[in-house]
This record gives C-alpha cells, sequence and structure tokens, in this order.
C-alpha cells in the first residue's frame, strides 16, 4: 500500500472538523469571509474542476484555522442547483412557503455570511462549502415531503434536487469501497468524478424527458375523468399535448417535429416528439412550459375556463425556429 504521505497538520485539521458542529464550522467560515475585501485574501491549498451533468466548476480545498473546507465557487451552484445560471442564489431562499426549510447556515442571514472568499487561480473567488450543496437540496425535499408546500414552479426544482442527492449518495459509497479496498490508490484521478458526471446525466436526461404526474392528473381533473396513475392514456390525450404544449413551446416548433418524428404506415412515432429537444434549450424549455401550462389547470374549474386561459397566456405560434431542436 502506497505510504499515507499526508501531513500530521492536516490530519489534525481533519480530525478537528469532525469534532466541530454545523454551526462552529459556519461561524469559523463567516470569519473568513469578513476578510473579503482584505488585501490578504487566501489562496487554495488545493485546487480543481468538478465535472457534473455538462458543468464544469471550479473547487478548492483550503485549511483555515484548523479545519478544512472543502469549497464550491458559488456562481455555479445555482445552476447545478436549478439548471439556470440566472440571478444568485438568493431568490431560491426569499420565497416564504420555503421558510421552515431554509438550512440554519442560511436562515436569517445575508447570504454574504455564507460565504468564504478566497483565490482560486490567481482570481477572487466567492465560495460555498460543498455540503451546502446537499443541504439546499434537503430543503426542497424537506417541503415536498411536506405536502401541498411546494409552488409549481418549484416541483421540478425538488426533482433535481432529489436526483443530485442520489447521485451523490451512489459516488459517496463508491468512494467509501474505494478508499476501503485500496483500489482509490490505482483508479485514474478522474475515475469518480466521470462516474458522477455519467450517473447524473443520466437522471436528469430520465427527468427531464418525463411529463409530471400531475399534468396528466390535471387533465383528467378538469376533463371529469378518474385518475388511477395509468401511464396509459386515452389516445385524445395525444392530441391534447400537441395543442398545449407543441403548438405553444416555441414559433414552427410542431412542423420540424412532425417532419423529424414522422408517423409509421402504421400510425406511429418512432420516438416521443421530446427526444428530439436539444438538452441545453428543448428540454429545459419544455419543463418550464409543462410546470407553467400545470398551474394554469389548477387555478382553473373547467377544460373550457383552462383553454381560455391558455390561449392568453400561451398563444400558438407559426413562425419558424429551430433553436430547440
Amino acid at each position: 500500500m502506497d505510504k499515507d504521505n499526508t501531513s500530521p497538520k492536516a490530519k489534525g485539521g481533519v480530525a478537528r472538523a469532525k469534532a466541530l458542529t454545523q454551526n462552529q464550522r459556519t461561524e469559523i467560515a463567516r470569519k473568513a469571509a469578513s476578510s473579503r475585501w482584505d488585501e490578504s485574501i487566501p489562496e487554495a491549498n488545493y485546487e480543481g474542476v468538478l465535472k457534473i451533468a455538462g458543468l464544469e466548476i471550479p473547487c478548492a480545498v483550503i485549511e483555515i484555522e484548523g479545519v478544512v473546507h472543502r469549497l464550491i465557487v458559488q456562481r455555479e451552484v445555482v445552476n447545478l442547483l436549478t439548471g439556470n445560471k440566472k440571478g444568485g442564489l438568493g431568490r431560491y431562499l426569499e420565497p416564504s412557503n420555503l421558510q421552515p426549510y431554509v438550512p440554519e447556515k442560511f436562515r436569517g442571514k445575508e447570504l454574504e455570511d455564507a460565504v468564504i472568499l478566497l483565490k482560486i487561480k490567481g482570481r477572487k473567488s466567492f465560495c460555498y462549502e460543498g455540503e451546502d450543496i446537499v443541504d439546499l437540496c434537503k430543503m426542497y425535499l424537506d417541503a415536498r415531503k411536506a405536502g401541498n408546500v411546494l409552488l409549481p414552479t418549484q416541483i421540478h426544482l425538488a426533482d433535481r434536487a432529489e436526483i443530485l442527492v442520489t447521485s451523490l449518495a451512489k459516488t459517496g459509497i463508491t468512494g467509501l469501497i474505494d478508499e476501503a479496498t485500496g483500489y482509490q490508490n490505482v483508479r485514474a484521478k478522474d475515475a469518480l468524478q466521470a462516474y458522477l458526471d455519467r450517473v447524473i446525466r443520466k437522471e436528469l436526461a430520465a427527468w427531464v424527458k418525463r411529463f409530471p404526474d400531475n399534468f396528466f392528473q390535471e387533465i383528467y381533473r378538469l376533463k371529469g375523468w378518474i385518475w388511477n396513475g395509468t401511464s396509459r392514456h386515452p389516445s385524445v390525450v395525444g392530441n391534447y399535448i400537441i395543442n398545449i404544449v407543441y403548438e405553444r413551446l416555441g414559433p414552427g416548433i410542431l412542423d420540424e417535429l412532425e417532419r423529424l418524428n414522422p408517423k409509421t404506415p402504421k400510425g406511429y412515432r418512432p420516438v416521443k416528439h421530446h427526444q428530439w429537444l436539444t438538452e441545453d434549450v428543448g428540454h429545459p424549455a419544455l419543463a418550464q412550459h409543462l410546470y407553467a401550462v400545470t398551474g394554469l389547470m389548477r387555478i382553473a374549474t373547467n377544460w373550457s375556463e383552462f383553454n381560455n386561459m391558455l390561449d392568453r397566456a400561451y398563444p400558438k405560434r407559426k413562425q419558424q425556429l429551430s433553436l430547440f431542436l
């Protein structure tokens, strides 16, 4: 077995980190953040790039006052959690319905108090603890578990959070087995990262390509049908999907999908229309549209009322645009 070259100081830092409570660790991080405008910003002891779900996320490890911090640059944290780079983390912590579930570290505090400032590759970077991602995911999962808490626009965030937590757990057990068996000393440096990326990509693809059950439940409710959780729907539901989704998703989208994915002589399509949508634009646009129209369904009292609201909110589009495909 390879010789353990970890310094006594680093070993001591790890031991102390395990002994500290979350509040104590947060306070240490806060003190480090208080020097953000100081010229003596500390430099990371170790630097790297996480590659998760097609994203390249700068990360670093630094020891501060004997405590080892594993950090992720904040500008990519929101994108990882939500799939949207626009806006900061604050907008996702502000909704009143989530307040009982906001992690203690972020509750009633300025976000700047929860970050650590350090230099990565010579550039000043605001960072969150790697564990913060798990806690933020747990916020959405706890709210979903409570029932009737999440807004329609937040449901997909809980779905994404579940994928991240599950994937990280799978990677964690893989790493523990590698460590216990000594395989970590012979595996490729990026093997575990590649495994994580593959797992998350697979899970996200399965999620983003699936129409959520509540979309169909609302159709059944408005039509006065009995919902039994089936995945097989009356054939007319396919026509409803064309009308509600693809004719309104973007200019000319349906025409292009019909060209790319025509029906066979027996009347079936080789694949689902949504499998032709692009991963970076089409799938997020589909998810956003589905949750938006499902929200309209929820406030409608009958099918006619829903269609009237749908026509006003999302009129059908005829112009050609291939960005989604």
